[in-house]
């Protein structure tokens, strides 16, 4: 009879409600999670409000002197420059929170020692000319203006037009003279081995002229429009073995460019060739023998006598300043060919 009475029961068990722990479990979790995140969001914002209390100092010194360009070229440098190449800085709103902020002062920073346009006054003429023709290759390269900058300032990127409007301006103030026709006795080469190399003067900074540069690979070309001059870097062989082996940044110690300028002048067919020989110049790479000046030793001779440049080793902070802009590059301009290895 049990078993009779077990079976009718069946029925009434299986009609009984579920149990009620799950909903209130599941209340429970979602309670627990909503308090985390709160917690997690209260502490983002408590950072986020923190790190506002660190800025940087970013100032807009006086201006000393504008760089005076024609008003269509001025317009250009003024949209896509001037935020951070000048002292006229203008921060948007997102600029101004950290961590955006840090990042947008140590771009401004660095740019205003690269090239500074409300301080053009401090700069030599042929240091004016050759502050422009670097902006504009980096322009070329698509270094300039930093992709992570325009990205957000997309007023900085330059347009096709622009760019040309920039380039015929340089061309204008370029000394080259395309009515100077060259002959052939214009035309100069390297020193001869038994020219005066041989007796030259050392420098101020005591480097030694190096004569067997003469010798040495040829490892890339520069047109200089800004002081009408055209050059060819050689390499000795550790630097070609470096370019070989894409070990360039940093450059290997014992690495030595000699730079060879001539001026530029148009032969009767109008082709810009090598005219009179102008200087040679050397950077040596010592990190510690030249701690003092970036890790390179710097020295040039000008002209047909190889007159050593310089009254006295401060000739070095020229060089310095010149290359400060390729900080990121070792402080070297040239963009090797490309070697392959023995």
């Amino acid at each position: 009879m049990w078993i009779f009475g077990l079976f009718q029961a069946i029925p009434g068990f299986l009609t009984i409600p579920p149990p009620t722990f799950a909903p209130v479990k599941s209340t429970r979790i979602m309670k627990t999670w909503n308090k985390r995140t709160f917690m997690i969001v209260g502490f983002l914002a408590l950072i986020l409000a923190l790190v506002q209390l660190y800025r940087p100092l970013l100032e807009n010194p006086p201006v000393t002197g504008e760089i005076e360009v024609p008003p269509d070229v001025a317009q250009i440098l003024r949209n896509s420059c001037y935020n951070c190449h000048s002292n006229e800085t203008k921060l948007k709103w997102f600029d101004e929170l950290a961590p955006a902020y840090w990042l947008v002062t140590s771009h401004v920073q660095q740019a205003r020692v690269a090239l500074n346009f409300s301080e053009w006054d401090k700069l030599a003429p042929p240091q004016q000319k050759a502050r422009l023709f670097w902006g504009l290759n980096r322009i070329l390269a698509n270094e300039m203006p930093l992709p992570e900058y325009s990205l957000l300032h997309p007023e900085a990127k330059l347009s096709g037009d622009d760019i040309e409007v920039i380039k015929k301006y340089l061309m204008k103030i370029s000394p080259r003279d395309t009515s100077v026709k060259a002959s052939s006795s214009s035309v100069v080469s390297k020193p001869k081995k038994d020219s005066i190399i041989s007796w030259s003067l050392p420098t101020a900074n005591g480097i030694e002229f190096i004569p067997d540069y003469q010798q040495w690979k040829a490892i890339s070309t520069t047109d200089r429009f800004d002081n009408g001059t055209m050059r060819v870097i050689y390499g000795n062989s550790i630097a070609v073995q470096a370019i070989a082996d894409n070990n360039t940044n940093p450059w290997p110690d014992g690495t030595v460019f000699a730079k060879v300028a001539w001026a530029q002048a148009a032969d009767s067919t109008g082709l810009i060739r090598a005219g009179e020989f102008k200087q040679v110049e050397f950077m040596i790479k010592d990190q510690k023998k030249y701690a003092d000046t970036e890790g390179w030793g710097w020295a040039r001779w000008r002209g047909k006598e190889l007159t050593p440049y310089g009254k006295d080793a401060l000739f070095t902070q020229e060089c310095v300043a010149c290359h400060k802009p390729r900080k990121e590059s070792d402080f070297v301009f040239t963009q090797p060919l490309v070697f392959k290895k023995p």
